[in-house]
């Protein structure tokens, strides 16, 4: 039994969902956001609460339960309030700039890395930190990650991007680990 899946969702005022043609809509202030249901899950919207149970008795049903009660929690929240990511790009040399709906990393290739930045997000740089934030948790976590990606810190400086907040774990380097044998 999930325990999230259990508990009944309550909707915030100025928030509509509505659940049809095999999809679950969220609207608010911030957008509007849709997923299709899988068949082993139902939703169903009753006086200001969504509930979500499964559709049979399924092992399958069962773990889709609690995954689409998050789901619809995160899509709530998201038209009500952006999610938010802020990335820092660290290193000498290291830059990133917006230029229109594309994102510019200058981080230590030959070239410059471009990343067009997705419908649905907004993404700002100051002062080499990028804040890439939307409705969806799921889009703005993945747009992070893939920009993250584009360069790893790496644990001998530091150099590369990071989630704000990320600590690196700094190695000892030859001269360091050469004195001490």
């Amino acid at each position: 039994m999930s325990r999230i899946g259990k508990k009944e969702i309550k909707i915030p005022a100025g928030t509509e969902v509505s659940v049809g043609n095999g999809e679950v809509s969220v609207k608010g202030k911030g957008g509007t956001l849709k997923k299709s249901i899988h068949p082993g899950v139902t939703i169903t919207v009753e006086g200001g609460q969504v509930k979500v149970l499964p559709a049979n008795d399924s092992h399958l049903a069962n773990a889709l339960w609690g995954t689409y009660a998050s789901h619809l929690i995160n899509m709530i929240a998201g038209v009500n309030t952006p999610f938010v990511k802020r990335l820092q790009v660290e290193g000498i040399g290291y830059r990133a700039e917006l230029t229109g709906k594309s994102l510019k990393l200058t981080i230590g290739f030959s070239h410059p890395v471009i990343i067009e930045v997705p419908a649905g997000l907004t993404v700002a740089v100051e002062k080499n930190i990028i804040v890439v934030s939307g409705a969806d948790k799921e889009m703005v976590g993945e747009f992070a990650a893939s920009v993250r990606s584009k360069k790893k810190p790496e644990p001998y400086k530091g150099k590369g991007i990071r989630y704000e907040g990320e600590v690196v774990r700094q190695k000892a380097g030859k001269k360091v680990a050469g004195a001490a044998a």
